[in-house]
This record gives C-alpha cells, structure tokens and sequence, in this order.
C-alpha cells in the first residue's frame, strides 16, 4: 500500500521534548555490527509493496561494486517506524547508522548527526533542488538528504467541468469556490474534496495559508496566528459554508477525498504524485487534468514536503563507508529508478533529467521552484502541526477561525 508523504509530520511530535542518547550497542544487530566502520545498519520505512524489493536490489548492486562495505536492511510501517526508534533510544538502544523518516531537526539540533558534508560528495549536494537544501539545514548547515518530494497540484474532473460549463480550471479561490458550486448544482456529486480530518489537516491548510501569502515560522519562532494565515483559514471556511465540498470535512481525511475522486463523486482536489498511479490502478477511464494550486492572488504557491536521509555519528568511524552508499544511491541512475517506482518526484537536477518523460514528473516538477514547507527545523512545529490536526476541522462545524488559530499557536508555544 502506498503511503504518500507528510513530510516533517508526525515524527516531530514523536521525538519532540526527547532527551536522546547513543549507547554502544547495534540496532537491530550485533555490537560487532556496531563497532565494525564497514558494516552499515539502515531503517527504512515501507512507502509501497514494492520498497523494500527496491532497496535489496540497490543495497546488492552496491555490495557488488564495494565488496568491502555490507549493509543491513530493517524495514518498518509508517505506523510504528518512530515508536521503534524512540522506543530504542529510551531503552538504551542506539540509532541505526542510516534512517529514512521524515524529520530530522530533534537529531540534528541534539548533535547526533553527521553533516551531510560528511556523508555526501559535493557533487551529490550540489545536485539537490536549493529549496529543499535549505528545509535539510538548521542555521545554514545541512544535516540530512531529502529523498524525494511531494508536492500538491489540483486535480480536476474534465467531465465534470464540461458538464457545469466551466472551460478552464480556476486560479483564484473565488473562481475555485464558484466553480465548485457549480458541480455541486450537478447533484450527486461534491464540488471540491476540503478534507481537514484529522489524518492530515496541516496539509490542507498549509495549501490555503501558503497561498495567502503565510508561513509556519520567522526564524526560529513557530507563527500561526497571523494575518495572511487566517485570510487562509477563512477561505477555507467559507467554501465548507458554502456548501461546495464533501459531507462533514471536519472529519473527513485525505484518503477519502482521493477516493472519492478517483470514483468521479468529486470535482476537484489537491492531490500528491502518487494521486496519478492511483487513478492508472483503479480507475483508468477517469477524465482529468491537472493544474497549479489556486490561491488568493492567482499567484503560483504550493505545499511542498520532503522525506529525508540522515546519519547518526555515533564515534564518527562510519562516514567513509556512509558517504560510499548514499553516493552511490544519489548518483542519476540509481536514484531515478527508484524514484520512479515509488512515484514521487526527484529532487536532485540529474534524477529530474533522467525522468523528463515519467508522467508524474511532467505533472508535478513545476511545482517545486513554487513551494512551501513546513518548519520541520524546527522542534516546535511538532506541538503546532498536532494541534492543527485536532483543530482545524472544527470551523468546518462552526468554530472561528481566528479562535482556532490562537488555540493552536498556544500549543506551539
């Protein structure tokens, strides 16, 4: 099963207030595994059924060519892959050498990672996209490898469209509001998918106030109760009014709406790359089209999240044979394939080169000079994009917004 990314969700508030430290024994191996600087243990979350069959081919191929170098492949769900790290640390265990989840900044800002100087070639940093460097960095220095991305683009029914007369997908929120409205007169089917259940409602949202102009953060201070983030949260209030969406999305999730979608009883929703994989699966025949993310202005903005590779230091013996695997990883070849199997985009300029005719990077690699993110370095977010979760579909069932945005912004304080 798929599982698309959240990015910086909710791992932070797994690690967040943690106190951690490294012990001297293996995770999930032996102490000899530990202590040997040619022996590297990974954990890697499942992101379909077909990663951990991806990862064993990379891990062999490179085992080929670096005889001298072994890695040792753990996999976990995305359900319990933080519980097994933290459970590990506060047991006296220690961290694997190579993790794959989604926030990084607890490890980082406690100085158990390496710096990706240390553990990349300059070749493999330097061919990152500069946006999603810098979400990698705390203060200008880099501390982990963005794996892949994902960021959200509207996806519309054309059928639909043509049916409610609408000739070209809307840009602004209001075109967005009074084109779902339209649909919704077809009856039988819902004008927009707002779902700010509590499964992702930070995505959501970050969709609307990053389109008003908001950020999640000015510096090192979590900001949600802000101008431009309510103008967001009122638009999205005001088409829940309207009638124009789905039954109840206060409670409804992402996957719901996706569904609903793909099955032709929604007229438009933000969807992710691996939205595209999903309609090939399950409902091939269905009329759509993509388009940027409408905003207040018109102006292009999007959510964009990243999960991330990271190396835990442990006594420092381990970043020649690191450095040897994530190279080797990141170089075009390798990375593309895997990329693609996974259906995300690249976020390095030769993966991007090599998947010029893969259907989502045509769909989604416009996207990312546009994007936004969560504040993932920042250990705070973590209470932030919780109370968000919890929140949020409340002024879908007649909360204010304002009052919702100060009771979340107390949460990250």
């Amino acid at each position: 099963m798929k599982r698309p990314l959240r990015g910086a969700l909710s791992s932070v508030a797994l690690l967040t207030g943690l106190v951690l430290t490294v012990s001297s024994c293996g995770f999930g191996g032996s102490k000899s595994d530990d202590s040997d600087p040619n022996t590297l243990t990974f954990l890697a979350p499942t992101y379909s059924d077909g990663t951990k069959a991806e990862w064993d081919a990379i891990i062999a191929d490179f085992q080929r060519a670096n005889p001298d170098v072994k890695v040792k492949l753990s996999m976990e769900s995305w359900d319990s892959i933080n519980d097994v790290v933290r459970t590990k640390l506060q047991s006296k265990g220690t961290t694997p050498d190579i993790l794959n989840i989604d926030a990084y900044s607890t490890y980082a800002t406690d100085g158990q990672l390496y710096p990706a100087t240390d553990i990349a070639d300059p070749a493999v940093i330097a061919d990152i996209q500069p946006g999603f460097a810098k979400n990698a960095s705390i203060d200008g220095n880099q501390w982990a490898l963005p794996l892949f991305a994902s960021t959200r683009t509207l996806f519309y029914n054309t059928e639909l469209f043509a049916k409610a007369g609408i000739g070209a997908p809307p840009r602004t929120w209001t075109e967005l509001t009074d084109d779902a409205k339209k649909i919704q007169a077809l009856g039988g089917v819902s004008g927009y998918g707002l779902p700010l259940g509590s499964e992702e409602a930070q995505g959501e949202t970050s969709i609307w106030t990053f389109g008003a102009g908001g950020t999640w953060s000015d510096g090192d201070k979590v900001t949600v109760d802000t101008p431009q983030n309510l103008e967001g949260v009122r638009a999205m209030k005001a088409i829940a009014d309207a009638g124009a969406t789905e039954p109840n999305p206060g409670a409804t999730n992402r996957l719901d709406v996706i569904n609903a979608f793909i099955q032709g009883k929604i007229g438009m929703i933000e969807g992710l790359p691996p939205t595209i994989s999903q309609i090939a699966a399950k409902n091939p025949s269905l009329k759509y089209a993509t388009a940027p993310s409408p905003t207040k202005t018109g102006d292009p903005s999007t959510l964009g999240v990243a999960d991330h590779l990271m190396a835990f230091k442990k006594d420092g013996t381990k970043a020649a044979a690191i450095k040897k695997f994530l190279s080797y990883f990141y170089s075009a070849a390798v990375y593309a394939k895997f990329v693609s199997g996974e259906h995300f985009i690249p976020i390095t300029t030769s993966g991007a080169a090599a998947l010029t005719d893969d259907p989502v990077t045509k769909a989604f690699a416009a996207t990312l000079p546009v994007a936004k993110f969560y504040p993932s370095n920042n250990p705070k977010w973590g209470a932030a994009q919780g109370a968000i979760r919890q929140q949020m579909g409340t002024i879908a069932q007649g909360s204010d917004p304002a009052s919702v945005l100060q009771k979340i912004q107390q949460a990250a304080s």
